[in-house]
C-alpha cells in the first residue's frame, strides 16, 4: 500500500568530526521517503525553489518516490539548514536556518493522492498538519512527528491534531515538555489521553520506546563503530516504521513492534554517511543484515531466577 509523506525538502550543510557536506539533500520528508521506499510506494508533498538541483529530484524518482506533490516555486529559494556536530555527536549547534519558500508552504495534496491509506505528517506546523488531514480521505493510519518549537507556540493546535492521529513520535525531551512531567511513562499516558493510539518516544542512540494500551515495547539502539552524520536519523526511523506497516497492511501490536525494529535498522544505516548517501544506495542484503542485528538484540530465551 502507498504512503503519503508531507514535510520539508531541504538543502543541508552539515559539519561533523568526520567531515563536511554543503547543500546535501535533506529535509524530514526526504529522509522518511527514502527509508520507506525500500518497503512500499511513496508519494512526497513538499516545496522547493527553482534553485533545487534537478539531480536530487532524479534521485527521488529513481528510488520510486512520486514527486507530483512536490511544488517548485519559480524564482523561490529552497529551505536551507546548516549545523555543526561535536565529538559528542549528541551535541549540535545550528549555524543558520534559511526558510525560503518553505516559510509560506501550504501543503496541497493532489486529488489522486488524497486516498492513500498511509499518511506521515513529518515535522511541520501542526496547523499545516491539520490542513493536510482535511485533504485526506479516510486514511488507514496517520503518523505524526513534531518538535519542541510547536509544543511552545502551537500547543493547542498540536493537541487538536493529535486527536486525529494514530501514532505520534517525539524525542524524550519533547514528550516531557508536552506532558509537563519528568517520567516518560507518565508522559506517554498523558499523551495517549489526547486520543492517539500509540506514543513512540525516540531516544537517539539508545533506541525508542512505544507505549499503548497494550503496554510498552523497547527497540534497542544499535552499537556502531562510526557515526558520520546523525541528521535525519529520526525521520529515517519513522519512514522505515510506516514503510513496513504499509508493506504488510497490518497495524496490530506484532506489526508495530516489528516496524520499530525495521525503523531502527534503517536509522542505524542513515548515520553512517552524510545526507542521504547511505540510505539511498542501501542494498537489500545490507539492510537485512542490519535488521537481523536489531532482532537479535532483543532475543532472549525465557528463564527463571
Amino acid at each position: 500500500m502507498s504512503i503519503l509523506m508531507v514535510g520539508s525538502v531541504a538543502l543541508d550543510t552539515v559539519e561533523t568530526p568526520c567531515g563536511k557536506v554543503e547543500d546535501g539533500l535533506g529535509g524530514s520528508a526526504v529522509h522518511a521517503s527514502l527509508a520507506a521506499s525500500h518497503l512500499a510506494p511513496v508519494e512526497v508533498v513538499g516545496v522547493v525553489g527553482s534553485d533545487f538541483p534537478k539531480r536530487h529530484i532524479k534521485l527521488l524518482e529513481k528510488a520510486g518516490i512520486g514527486t507530483q506533490g512536490l511544488e517548485i516555486v519559480k524564482g523561490g529559494c529552497t529551505f536551507r539548514w546548516g549545523g555543526r556536530y561535536f565529538t559528542d555527536i549528541n551535541q549540535r549547534e545550528t549555524l543558520f536556518t534559511e526558510l525560503g519558500c518553505f516559510e509560506t508552504f501550504r501543503p496541497k495534496v493532489p486529488p489522486t493522492l488524497a486516498r492513500l491509506p498511509y499518511v506521515f505528517l513529518a515535522n511541520i506546523d501542526p496547523v499545516l498538519q491539520l490542513q493536510v488531514l482535511d485533504q485526506c480521505k479516510k486514511p488507514k493510519l496517520v503518523m505524526l512527528d513534531t518538535m519542541n518549537l510547536w509544543i511552545d507556540i502551537r500547543r493547542e493546535a498540536l493537541i487538536e491534531t493529535l486527536r486525529r492521529v494514530d501514532v505520534v513520535l517525539l524525542n524524550d525531551e519533547e514528550a516531557r515538555q508536552l506532558a509537563d512531567v519528568i517520567s516518560l511513562e507518565k508522559a506517554a499516558k498523558i499523551i495517549l489521553n489526547y486520543g492517539v493510539k500509540r506514543v513512540i518516544i525516540k531516544k537517539g542512540e539508545h533506541g525508542a520506546i512505544m507505549f499503548s494500551s497494550k503496554g510498552f515495547f523497547a527497540a534497542p539502539g544499535l552499537p556502531l563503530g562510526r557515526v558520520v552524520d546523525p541528521t535525519g536519523a529520526g525521520d529515517t526511523f519513522a519512514g522505515g516504521l510506516i514503510g513496513y506497516l504499509a508493506r504488510t497492511g497490518a497495524t496490530d501490536e506484532k506489526a508495530m513492534r516489528q516496524a520499530m525494529l525495521v525503523g531502527t535498522a534503517l536509522a542505524s544505516c542513515c548515520v553512517e554517511d552524510f545526507s542521504v548517501r547511505r540510505v539511498s544506495k542501501l542494498k537489500k542484503e545490507d539492510f537485512r543484515k542490519r535488521l537481523k542485528m536489531a532482532t537479535s538484540a532483543i532475543a532472549c530465551p525465557a528463564f527463571r531466577v
